[in-house]
């Protein structure tokens, strides 16, 4: 199994949610986010005064799945997250030991 964790821009999400959907990914877990990498903020003018904005707005979506979908997963994030311009975001993907399901105590794939 593996753990794939998207930040992407947060006008993205609905559509990376429908299409993460449609290839059979059954949940996701989805966190606001603030941070910046080649982007460097930008700057704002309020009443007057200059202000940097370092930290922008993102989006963190993480999703477990087995090893066979991994790559139509990743295929998807990157077509449907994909804006064309700086500050689209990025993928990491680890590898996942086990995973428990707390209410029944199944593990491994299938409770996921």
């Amino acid at each position: 199994m593996k753990k794939v964790e998207a930040v992407i821009k947060p006008f993205k999400l609905d559509e990376v949610k429908d299409a993460l959907q449609e290839i059979g990914v059954g949940g996701m877990t989805v966190t606001e986010a603030r941070g910046y990498g080649r982007q460097k903020g930008h700057t704002e003018l309020y009443r007057g005064a200059e202000y940097v904005i370092d930290f922008l707005p993102k989006v963190r979506i993480e999703v477990v799945v087995p090893d066979d979908m991994l790559d139509r997963v990743v295929e998807t994030l990157v077509a449907t997250a994909r804006s064309g311009r700086i500050g689209d975001g990025k993928i990491f993907v680890t590898d996942i030991q086990d995973v428990i399901r707390i209410r029944t105590g199944e593990r491994g794939p299938h409770a996921v």
